[in-house]
């Protein structure tokens, strides 16, 4: 019954090539009927063969090699191209006509118990063609089909079909291109969808559960099941395998098997079921599954019992099949149409795909193509159409994340410039303070000094204490009044002009020195700008030199006063006041005016050195450019 089934399917097959390449194709020979010579662990059986001959159906876990001997009549020898077409045959083959050698692939076996003679190159994965010259032929023609047949890789003979080349090469092509050309596109097409979802899986984070930010596993096991199916696919177009057999047979049941468990990951992903515990035992049972897949493929392509990885594959397969019903009803019930088109591609995939088991498993069928390679488009171009809406809904929420963002920065930038605009004006309300402390502090300790001086000197002294001179209260008084239009100069300073500075204390204090009858000498440079001194330390050196000159009005008893400035470099600037004077001691610890020197040349940081002798008083302040 399986034989009869086998037949009628690879016939209808042959016929549906046969009536679409051409529709005078009635000329085509097809040889299905040969002397076979078969040679198994060297035993020589010898008997009628009717093809297609399946090596593994007909010796199962066996290695060997098979002759197959056919003869056909020609009306006349033909005086133009002829084809020979071979659906299927090998492992290894020759083909020889009329005793030439026409075309071979692989090496054939010369001693039969040589293991090493055998898994070679594979030349049954596409069809053959041979272009025969005219001459060859005659009317009684015999043709010989040697093969070598390893264990599990689909060795045999398809039957073979005969005639001129115009009508038995479209038969070629077309299979060719079914089997061969179609693999190269399945192939291209998976390679572009896994590449595709791998870099957005490995490059864009989504927003999932609770609004946390995560990659989303969907693309990762979209891009594992096309990657892998490549492999799988790709079999077809390695004629020589870079794997040992059976590892490259190994190889392929488990890209199978891993590209099965990926779509069914990926389906629970879109379903939303992955925390759902009938889910986490299915995830297990599936990666029980694919450990067991290499030992069983081993078992049946290395062992020769192919009945083990066809349990395999049923179970695989039914288990495939109850996950798909049960999204198949899950998407039912759902509104999403990304579901739907993901459960009906699912569907015709496992049905495709139980076809092909029961061709290749169940009732092997030689020569015949899997459908499921084709069909395997469909959940292909489904997944991508998932990852193109999960990336635009991706893309939509991270763009809805980013517009907040964006939002919520410029509410801040907002803040921020309200509050520096309030944190400037309390800037300049506090400068304006501390300005007015400053000048309040400089009157209170200049002005209001001297004025208290000569409140002191105006109150009753003492028993036996005389009354001091009208001239020296003037002085006094005078004092105050040039610190007091100082510190009112002062607030027009430049920063860091010292030669301003001094030029407005001579101004102020020039007509003071003639009427006290003191020379003043005046050896001051155009000096550079000092850029630490503000307006608050321009203040404090004012406060310095009219301090020294003061003392110099009030104490000194000279008759020449000098004012100096120079710079040294372009590192620091000198300003010397230098009287002739009585002198005093510089390191007298009394002198509260020497004390009020040093603690604002320490805060504007300016060097104070003072050196005193009768006859030369020296105020030497320095300042860093």
């Amino acid at each position: 019954m399986r034989s009869r089934l086998g037949s009628l399917v690879w016939w209808g097959w042959l016929l549906c090539l046969a009536v679409w390449a051409s529709p005078s194709a009635a000329a085509v020979l097809t040889l299905t009927q040969a002397q076979g010579t078969v040679i198994v662990n060297g035993e020589t059986f010898r008997h009628g063969v009717k093809l297609p001959y399946h090596w593994d159906r007909s010796n199962p876990g066996q290695r060997g090699e098979a002759v197959f001997d056919f003869e056909f009549e020609l009306p006349e020898a033909p005086d133009e191209f002829w084809g020979i077409y071979l659906p299927g045959l090998g492992n290894a083959y020759q083909i020889w006509l009329n005793g030439t050698l026409l075309q071979r692939f692989g090496t054939m076996v010369q001693d039969h118990g040589d293991a090493q003679a055998y898994n070679g190159a594979d030349a049954a994965r596409v069809p053959r063609y041979i272009s025969v010259d005219s001459g060859h032929f005659r009317k009684t023609n015999q043709i010989r089909v040697h093969i070598r047949a390893d264990v599990g890789r689909r060795g045999g003979l398809a039957p073979l079909l005969i005639g001129p080349q115009d009508e038995v090469y479209p038969l070629y092509v077309q299979a060719y291109r079914w089997r061969a050309t179609g693999s190269v596109g399945v192939v291209a097409f998976c390679l572009v969808v896994g590449l595709t979802a791998l870099a957005l899986w490995s490059t864009h984070a989504g927003l999932r559960k609770a609004g946390s930010v995560g990659r989303d596993p969907l693309y990762l096991f979209a891009a594992v099941a096309q990657l892998f199916w490549a492999i799988y696919v790709g079999d077809v177009l390695v004629e020589d395998p870079p794997l040992p057999w059976p590892w490259w047979g190994v190889l392929q049941s488990v890209a199978l098997g891993i590209w099965g468990s990926s779509m069914a990951l990926a389906c629970m992903e879109l379903a939303n079921w992955r925390e759902q515990a009938w889910a986490h035992r299915f995830r297990h049972w599936l990666v029980i599954l694919l450990v067991l897949c290499p030992g069983f493929a081993w078992w049946a392509l290395g062992m020769g019992q192919p009945v083990v990885l066809t349990f395999w594959y049923g179970v695989f397969g039914l288990s495939a099949l109850g996950f798909v019903l049960a999204f198949l009803w899950s998407a039912a019930r759902q509104a999403r149409s990304e579901q739907r088109i993901v459960a009906v591609a699912g569907l015709i995939n496992i049905l495709v795909a139980l076809r092909d088991f029961y061709v290749f498993r169940v009732d092997p069928v030689y020569a015949a193509n899997t459908w499921v390679r084709y069909s395997s488009v469909l959940f292909g171009l489904a997944m991508g159409y998932v990852v193109v809406l999960r990336f635009r809904a991706t893309s939509l929420q991270l763009q809805d994340v980013l517009n907040n963002l964006a939002q919520r920065v410029s509410d801040k930038e907002q803040a921020l410039r309200d509050s520096y605009v309030r944190l400037e004006a309390l800037a300049r309300q506090q400068e304006r303070t501390a300005e007015r402390s400053r000048i309040l502090r400089n009157m209170h300790d200049g002005v209001g000094a001297h004025i208290s001086s000569a409140m002191r000197q105006l109150q009753a002294p003492g028993d036996g204490v005389p009354l001091p001179g009208r001239e020296e209260v003037l002085l006094t008084l005078r004092d105050a009044m040039d610190q007091l239009k100082l510190s009112i100069d002062a607030i027009h300073l430049v920063p860091g002009d010292v030669t301003a500075l001094l030029a407005n204390l001579r101004y102020r204090l020039g007509p003071r020195f003639r009427a006290m009858g003191i020379e003043l000498q005046w050896d001051v440079d155009l000096l550079p700008l000092c850029p630490q001194l503000d307006a608050g330390a321009m203040s404090e050196l004012q406060f310095m030199l009219f301090e020294a000159l003061s003392n110099v009005m009030q104490h000194a008893n000279t008759h020449v006063l000098r004012i100096e400035g120079h710079a040294q470099g372009e590192e620091r600037i000198y300003v010397r006041v230098i009287d002739d004077g009585c002198g005093f001691d510089p390191q007298s610890k009394g002198k509260k005016g020497l004390a009020s020197l040093r603690e604002r040349a320490t805060a504007i940081g300016a060097q104070l050195e003072i050196s005193s002798q009768p006859g030369k008083t020296v105020v030497e302040i320095q300042l860093p450019v």
